[in-house]
């Protein structure tokens, strides 16, 4: 479990900001709200990261699926298809992390959580 903040503050909003943290642009207000909290704001970074990471996963999808249509319009259409899959599985990791944060743990991912703890 990670270490509580240094001064012993502990946010009385905090499951509620644990949850906003990973709503995508609502880890804005855990960011910007909770400075004494160490633990929301690592994640409300870690939620800004995921976002960011989303965004750019979901432009290169469009731009390869673009492509492919251009080429193929009916196997563009099938990996169409596959964005519904993936978007369950984004909506799955993002409970699982809301489920760990509230409980007091952390969703590691490797490549991506290195730089929540960067920021």
């Amino acid at each position: 479990m990670p270490d509580p903040a240094p001064d012993g503050a502990v946010s009385p909003n905090r499951g509620v900001m644990i949850v906003l943290a990973y709503l995508w642009l609502l880890a804005l207000v855990p960011l910007l709200f909770e400075k004494n909290d160490r633990e929301v704001q690592w994640h409300a970074r870690h939620g800004i990261v995921l976002t960011v990471a989303e965004l750019v996963a979901l432009l290169v999808y469009f731009l390869v699926t673009s492509v492919v249509s251009l080429a193929t319009l009916p196997i563009g259409c099938v990996l169409l298809l596959f964005l519904v899959f993936a978007w369950v599985g984004v909506l799955a990791l993002h409970v699982v992390a809301i489920i760990k944060g509230i409980n007091g743990d952390r969703l590691i991912i490797p490549g991506v959580s290195a730089y929540a703890d960067r920021l």
